[in-house]
């Protein structure tokens, strides 16, 4: 039985959702004022993976994910102001690059991507319940906030304690709040700033209030699973939980779902240390499903080391993949045995895809032992297990022989060129003209061809 670690819990928990027929999902998105980076690769992959198992738990069309994208907050005006654009065409722009990263990476398109700016109705109706209940305020400066001291229970998800909190506020002199902890529900509108009309005037959203509204919209007012990043665990999800729950009088969210940070070089990725990378600049030198893997081979939790050296590890280990089901036929595999078995055992306990990564890797090697006794049959069935699994992670699709040639660097020569050079080296092999054939081998290595002799023949893949 699938296991969760929940963080609102602190423990691991069986799984049981609240209607199995319709399993609910809500993950904060991008804030789209920007391209996406490592750490917003991470959030998209590891919740891409719990979304593809959920599906083989309990069924194709009975899982319904949603995954926001905040498209307007202080980032996007300031970025919006200082390139002299619309903010809408910022947020389109980067919503666009956003889907060809996802897509890059393997990471299935969530059932609903809500957007902040169409959901200002039911965003604007939440707060007005709030007023209403009680637990939110209307201040002297245009701004409605939400009352932390009214909400019982404050800190349950982050375990932080509110007279602490409160102990270590700042509260500016001009502070139009009942209480340093409460916070921003509706911001006044500030001049040549987009903004809405409410009953408290011309404003908008607090970033908090945009996803509660968001997820109560689509999945109702208590669902299964709520996911992110562990940065967004205080004050954002924590936040989240005091307005959904005063708000509707019913528990949010059943399980808390949090992925580690992102170092580079074991030291936390940075903007100011000069060691952030986007999606796209990692991508310039290494296949999208180098980087899928290589997020997979940490457990979800911990923090993922990002360095050169992971990255070509992922790399070698992706080949050896393909390598082992290059020229072998492909039975389907609809039949358990003991490595989906295993598989899944893994991924019950808490997605563990460091582990269900070893189970592919002891498939691979019945494959390659078979291949070198000529086992047919046997290589077949389990290349067909190999693929099964793998697209549970959402790898090793590709056909074999088309990744194993298109290299991360495709070098000057043609993929005709290459195999006329091959044939015109196993000609001076033949006539054990070695000269030629080193000749000819040095010359495809010096653009990243890699030849591999077989009984079969020869084969080759590129850098």
């Amino acid at each position: 039985m699938l296991q969760i670690h929940n963080n609102l819990t602190k423990k691991k928990e069986p799984f049981q959702p609240i209607d199995p027929n319709n399993v609910r999902m809500y993950v904060c998105g991008m804030t789209v004022y920007d391209m996406c980076h490592l750490g917003h690769a991470r959030v998209l992959i590891v919740f891409d993976i719990v979304y593809r198992y959920l599906k083989e738990i309990f069924g194709e069309g009975k899982v319904t994910y949603i995954r926001n994208i905040t498209d307007i907050d202080d980032k996007i005006i300031k970025r919006a102001n200082e390139n002299g654009e619309e903010f809408g065409a910022l947020t389109s722009r980067f919503i666009a690059e956003m889907h060809k990263d996802a897509d890059a990476l393997g990471v299935q398109r969530p059932d609903q991507e809500p957007c902040a700016t169409m959901h200002m109705q039911q965003i604007i109706d939440m707060i007005q319940t709030l007023v209403e209940k009680g637990f939110a305020y209307p201040a002297s400066n245009g701004d409605v906030y939400y009352s932390v001291s009214k909400f019982e229970g404050y800190g349950k998800l982050s375990g932080k304690d509110i007279e602490d909190l409160r102990a270590g506020e700042r509260v500016e002199v001009d502070e139009s709040k009942n209480d340093p902890m409460d916070f921003v529900l509706w911001k006044a509108a500030k001049p040549d700033e987009p903004h809405w009309d409410s009953l408290w005037g011309k404003g908008r959203p607090g970033w908090h209030i945009e996803c509660s509204a968001m997820s109560t919209h689509c999945l109702g007012h208590h669902f299964d699973i709520h996911g992110g990043g562990l940065d967004l665990q205080f004050p954002h999800h924590e936040n989240e939980i005091a307005q959904s729950e005063a708000a509707t009088g019913k528990k949010f969210v059943n399980v808390w779902m949090h992925n580690g940070f992102v170092r580079i070089d074991n030291e936390k990725m940075s903007k100011s240390l000069g060691n952030f990378f986007t999606v796209r600049e990692i991508l310039e030198k290494y296949k999208p499903e180098v980087v899928r893997y290589f997020i997979l081979t940490s457990h979800y939790r911990s923090p993922l080391n990002y360095s050169d050296v992971h990255l070509d590890n992922a790399k070698q280990a992706l080949e050896s993949y393909y390598t082992a089901l290059r020229g072998v036929e492909v039975l389907d595999s609809k039949d358990d045995n003991e490595f989906v078995a295993r598989f899944r055992t893994a991924m019950d306990d808490d997605f563990n895809t460091s582990e269900a990564l070893a189970v592919l890797s002891d498939v691979r090697h019945v494959i390659n032992k078979a291949k070198s006794t000529s086992d047919n049959d046997v290589a077949s069935q389990h290349a067909g297990i190999l693929i099964r699994l793998g697209q549970l992670l959402g790898i090793l699709q590709d056909d074999p022989e088309a990744y194993l040639t298109s290299g991360d660097n495709s070098g000057s020569l043609s993929n005709d060129e290459i195999e006329n050079l091959i044939k015109q080296r196993n000609e001076a092999r033949a006539n054990k003209d070695w000269a030629e054939s080193d000749r000819v081998r040095d010359v495809l290595q010096a653009d990243g061809v890699i030849l591999e002799d077989g009984a079969g023949g020869t084969t080759w893949r590129r850098l």
